[in-house]
């Protein structure tokens, strides 16, 4: 059984891809930023605000598939300034501090949007 969903972002109808495939007990969320649903970018300037926006973007497509931020057991952070590491932190502790998935963070030269400071991709496991 797999599933696609759609968030309706501009960038998944250019590119070809889903926001979220659940493939049997796996959930998948692809590469997702501050961006609102009137397409502003959260939080201009500010790494924090800008996770805690791409990790709500997280739970809706989640969503979309069954899953809760609860299930994740994998997130990967991607940043444009490292140096800053610690406020992407600070807002992925506030989501996921009970849960603890394992993680990366990644200093990137850019993000598709140059407003965009954080995207986050998050994979989640459902029991049966």
């Amino acid at each position: 059984m797999i599933e696609r969903h759609g968030s309706g972002a501009l960038w998944e109808e250019i590119a070809g891809y889903s926001r979220v495939v659940r493939a049997g007990s796996a959930v998948y969320v692809a590469g997702t930023t501050a961006t609102m649903a009137d397409g502003a970018i959260a939080g201009p300037g500010d790494p924090y605000e800008q996770t805690r926006q791409a990790l709500r973007n997280v739970e809706a497509a989640l969503a979309l598939a069954g899953a809760t931020l609860a299930d994740v057991v994998r997130t990967r952070m991607y940043v444009t300034d490292i140096s800053r590491w610690e406020e992407v932190a600070r807002a992925h502790r506030e989501v996921f501090g009970d849960v603890l998935p394992v993680t990366a963070m990644v200093e990137v030269s850019a993000l598709i949007d140059p407003r965009m400071l954080v995207e986050v991709e998050v994979e989640a496991y459902l029991a049966s």
